[in-house]
């Protein structure tokens, strides 16, 4: 995020001559908590699950997040069928990061074709 501040016209006092309005820039991290949640493919061997798993924990580490907390809930069955299959392996994945982070994690799961389905949630500032 890119947070501009415009002040009043400035006037260079040497000159008499206005040279126009003060813009300052300043980037902004925002740093927050998000939950993300995603489906593997249940037909994985539990070294390939586990290497994947390390892969996302990686991405959100390298980008400068923190990981607070991840779970693997396991294979459970799915609601409906996705990509032909009728059961995933879940993991949950807590962590504190820009949006960036979010943003580069979405990109990576999008194109990953052993994941099914991904969710990524900021979670309310209590």
């Amino acid at each position: 995020m890119i947070l501009v501040h415009v002040t009043e016209t400035v006037i260079d006092d040497n000159t008499d001559v206005t040279v126009g309005p003060y813009v300052h820039r300043e980037e902004v991290n925002i740093v927050r908590q998000y939950e993300l949640v995603f489906i593997v493919k249940p037909d994985l061997d539990e070294e390939a699950t586990d290497t994947l798993i390390g892969k996302i924990k990686g991405i959100v580490e390298t980008n400068g997040a923190e990981v607070i907390k991840l779970e693997k809930w396991g294979k459970r069955r799915l609601a409906y069928e996705i990509k032909d299959y009728r059961e995933g392996f879940y993991v949950i994945v807590n962590f504190k990061g820009d949006a960036a982070v979010a943003d580069e994690l979405d990109r990576v799961l999008k194109i990953s074709e052993n994941i099914l389905r991904h969710m990524i949630v900021r979670e309310d500032e209590k």
